[in-house]
């Protein structure tokens, strides 16, 4: 994916109307490519760190020896001595009280990284570009709904701007001065132990003027809270895309504008050329050409019924053979035939026999008198 390119760019005086237009430089159609960037972030931002590692004898420096097996104590060296709670304290260890911590840190650890200088002119390219995106700008968080065009180009005699006032002016006219108050109200104060070690606050990043040469301008912008300033022919990624995001609202002078025409392109850094010239994938891909060639859509995979016991399901069986299904059902229907008769045979059979008593039982007319 790359910015959108269109010819001309608006170039705005230090009143705030638009004075000329100026060709848009090539660069700023590089294609975006946020994981070369967020990459190259990575990696330069780790070169200005300084070493630390704890003191080389911390934890050590106390006399200590193991007392061996047969102690019914651990083998961990122990403190000598006596008249203290310190005699018979464990040492040195990393569990230990006042021992030593687990891999002490070292200062020949591998704090820098070098970076493949062609990545680094791909990722500030690609930056360049990012910034030229208005919705990219509004997505990273700045406030330019008052900026007449972005990317924003100041002409005039901008650069020779020395005093605060007068860059206060040129901000609030071209609509900018809204993102510096925006960076001023967030300043706070920072969670963590960053309070003690010299960064007490935190704030938002504000614009980024761009300028050819310094007559002034470094002095009339450089206390705007948030505001930072570059020179175009030293451009730093960590300016362009703090914290590997791109997309930071850049005003450019417009002789630093015309210049990078000049810095990137034939005559100077090659300018990144997007892999795909039409990013619509799906358009692609569903081309009569691409069609023509590929293999044919594959059908989906047979599906397969659970298998069965035919043994014990009637379906299961019917698939197998038909005829012992029949078979079986009409056996089934013989038993409860069978089952039904036997019931009315055992019922015709009790009452037989409990007729036979009660006659057995009754008194006969021989002896209704008596003897």
């Amino acid at each position: 994916m790359s910015a959108a390119a269109r010819p001309l760019c608006s170039v705005f005086s230090t009143s705030g109307d638009k004075t000329t237009d100026v060709a848009l430089p090539a660069v700023l159609t590089a294609p975006l490519r946020p994981d070369v960037v967020q990459f190259v972030h990575t990696n330069i931002n780790k070169n200005h760190r300084q070493a630390y590692a704890v003191q080389m004898k911390a934890g050590h420096q106390t006399s200590a020896v193991s007392w061996g097996t047969g102690r019914a104590v651990s083998r961990i060296p122990r403190v000598g001595g006596g008249g203290t709670q310190r005699s018979g304290q464990a040492a040195f260890g990393n569990m230990c009280r006042s021992g030593r911590m687990f891999a002490p840190t070292k200062t020949w650890r591998r704090w820098h990284r070098k970076v493949n200088t062609t990545q680094k002119r791909f990722a500030v390219a690609s930056a360049l570009a990012a910034a030229a995106v208005p919705a990219l700008v509004m997505a990273r968080g700045h406030k330019i709904d008052q900026v007449p065009e972005v990317p924003l180009v100041i002409g005039g005699d901008v650069e020779s701007l020395n005093k605060a006032s007068k860059a206060k002016a040129l901000l609030e006219k071209v609509g900018a001065f809204e993102d510096v108050e925006k960076s001023a109200s967030s300043k706070k104060l920072r969670t963590g132990k960053g309070k003690m070690r010299n960064r007490r606050y935190v704030m938002r990043k504000g614009p980024l003027v761009i300028y050819a040469s310094n007559d002034g301008i470094e002095q009339g912008f450089r206390n705007f809270p948030g505001v930072e300033l570059a020179n175009v022919d030293r451009l730093n990624l960590l300016q362009l895309a703090p914290g590997g995001h791109m997309g930071r609202f850049v005003i450019y002078t417009q002789a630093a504008f015309e210049k990078l025409d000049t810095i990137y392109g034939a005559a100077g850094k090659a300018i990144p050329v997007a892999e795909m010239a039409n990013a619509d994938l799906a358009r692609i891909i569903n081309s009569d050409e691409i069609q023509a060639v590929v293999n044919p859509a594959k059908s989906a995979p047979k599906k397969y019924l659970r298998k069965k016991n035919a043994i014990k399901s009637i379906k299961a069986l019917e698939k197998l053979s038909p005829y012992q299904v029949a078979a079986r059902k009409s056996e089934t229907k013989a038993q409860e035939s069978r089952k039904g008769k036997k019931a009315t045979k055992k019922a015709a059979k009790r009452g037989i026999g409990k007729d036979f008593f009660e006659k057995m039982k009754t008194q006969g007319d021989v002896c209704e008198d008596g003897f």
